[in-house]
């Protein structure tokens, strides 16, 4: 009996080390340093690209900010969004919410292309997205923070999910808080996380309805946005209005200002601080961007924790529109 017991508990050492090496091989985590000896040139050889491209044009560093945060929401942080549809593959391109809106495709190419003459097969596309998402925020006037990596791609996107995981224009205050919630994201993430919107440009079929139907809005606010957005949809759709009316390529605070004045462009963006549970957080940022700006940081790098593909999950693409 006592052979037996000893033989058993000389066991437990042995069955400990194999379920935690078989723990570390099925979770590996993501850390700042994944790269630092694999591909310490893939920062600046991001930065370079996105910085050059906002330079070309100034939206598209809120288009890459988008990118990320409607990749994520889909299956996680994986770059299923950046895969084109084939004969035999339907993507995440065509649903409803990306479909003629998001953009910058060409810049994630221009950038994977550099990050491959530097370290060939090493970086994922889903990475190359967390940093350019850091770099677009940086190179606007925004906060800095670390970018976790060690992301790998996807070899599969959810159309149905693009369709059903993030949040319309349209949405109440309690949509985008369940929205956010199923990914694991707090009702104060969201409300930081929206300060996005300080940057970048919305069509007017996404905001038609707020500005012509919806009383909780500035009335000359309203009536300047109806000038460039023709009340009959099907008019006009694409008509361009900046989701931030006083400095739509700086990244600050004032989109929560304009949120007080019920200069919201989105019946989303307008929930926020509308009588209900946001609008403290709301006038806390309009009191302190430092405040935002650090809410900001901790719900992107929340984001971008979302269910990623590592260790040997997935692939490194070689072309981010496509799978190996």
């Amino acid at each position: 009996m006592a052979a037996r017991a000893s033989a058993a508990a000389s066991c437990i050492p042995v069955l400990l080390m194999l379920l935690a090496m078989l723990a570390g091989t099925s979770s590996a985590q993501l850390s700042t340093g994944f790269y630092s000896s694999s591909c310490p040139g893939v920062y600046d050889a991001v930065k370079s690209v996105v910085q050059s491209a906002i330079a070309r044009e100034k939206r598209m560093g809120a288009s890459i900010v988008r990118l990320f945060f409607h990749d994520c929401f889909v299956q996680g942080c994986d770059a299923s969004l950046l895969l084109d549809d084939t004969a035999s593959f339907q993507g995440e391109k065509m649903a409803t919410p990306n479909n003629g809106s998001v953009r910058g495709f060409e810049v994630i190419d221009a950038i994977k292309s550099a990050v491959e003459k530097v370290c060939p097969g090493v970086v994922s596309c889903a990475d190359i997205l967390a940093i350019a998402a850091r770099d677009s925020v940086v190179s606007l006037g925004g906060p800095t923070w670390n970018v976790k990596v060690g992301r790998r791609d996807s070899t599969t996107a959810s159309f149905s999910g693009a369709n059903n995981n993030i949040p319309p224009p349209t949405s109440g205050l309690a949509n985008l808080t369940s929205l956010f919630a199923a990914q694991g994201l707090s009702q104060k993430d969201m409300v930081a996380l929206s300060g996005a919107h300080t940057i970048g440009l919305a069509r007017c079929t996404n905001f038609r309805a707020h500005v012509y139907n919806e009383t909780n809005i500035d009335g000359a606010f309203a009536r300047t946005r109806q000038s460039g957005c023709p009340s009959t949809s099907g008019t006009g759709d694409n008509n361009l209005a900046p989701l931030d009316l006083q400095t739509p390529a700086v990244f600050e605070n004032n989109y929560y200002k304009n949120l007080i004045s019920k200069k919201g462009l989105l019946h989303s963006d307008q929930e926020l601080f509308n009588g209900g549970a946001t609008d403290a957080q709301v006038q806390s940022y309009v009191s302190s961007q430092s405040a935002f700006f650090a809410d900001f940081v901790t719900g992107m790098i929340k984001m971008g924790d979302i269910t990623p593909l590592t260790g040997s999950n997935g692939e490194i693409r070689k072309n981010c529109r496509r799978i190996n």
